[in-house]
C-alpha cells in the first residue's frame, strides 16, 4: 500500500511541475470592427441599407450570404434546392467562409447537382438571421414549394 501511495505521490509531482512550467495561454483577438458589432444592435435603417447593397451581388455569395434562422434553417433551406432537372443537389460539408456582408461568421456548402446546372457550385448562408427564410433560389437551382 505504502508503495502505490509513493508512486501516485510522485506521480501528481511531476505533473503540477509540468503543469505550472507552461506559459499562460494567449488568445487571438477577434477584429475590432467584429467586436464592436456583437451585441451593439443595428437600427432597422441599417439593415435594410446593408440588404440592398448585398442584394447587388448574386445570391448564396460571400458578399449576399442567403439569410437564414440557424444551423436548421440552413439544413431547411438546402433542402428545399432543386436542380434544373428537378433533383435535390448533394450536399457537402459545412465549412467555415468567414464574416459575410452582414458582419457574421457565415457557412459554406458545396452542391453537386451532377451533369444537371449548374453542376457543383458553393453556397454560402448566414445563420443569423431568425426572423428570415430565404424564398429566392441562386442561379441555376429551383426552391422546392
Amino acid at each position: 500500500m505504502t508503495y502505490r501511495f509513493l508512486i501516485l505521490a510522485a506521480a501528481l509531482t511531476a505533473s503540477a511541475a509540468a503543469t505550472a512550467q507552461q506559459p499562460p495561454r494567449v488568445e487571438s483577438p477577434a477584429p475590432r470592427d467584429l467586436v464592436e458589432g456583437i451585441g451593439s444592435g443595428n437600427s432597422d435603417a441599417a439593415i435594410a441599407q446593408a440588404i440592398a447593397e448585398a442584394s447587388a451581388h448574386p445570391l448564396g455569395t460571400l458578399e449576399n450570404p442567403i439569410r437564414v434562422g440557424g444551423p436548421e434553417g440552413e439544413r431547411a433551406y438546402l433542402a428545399r434546392l432543386r436542380c434544373s432537372d428537378g433533383r435535390a443537389p448533394g450536399v457537402g460539408a459545412r465549412a467555415s467562409a468567414g464574416v459575410g456582408a452582414y458582419g457574421s461568421l457565415v457557412d459554406s456548402y458545396s452542391l453537386d447537382c451532377g451533369a444537371a446546372a449548374p453542376g457543383k457550385v458553393s453556397l454560402v448562408l448566414d445563420k443569423y438571421h431568425a426572423d428570415h427564410a430565404e424564398q429566392g433560389a441562386p442561379a441555376g437551382f429551383q426552391i422546392a414549394r
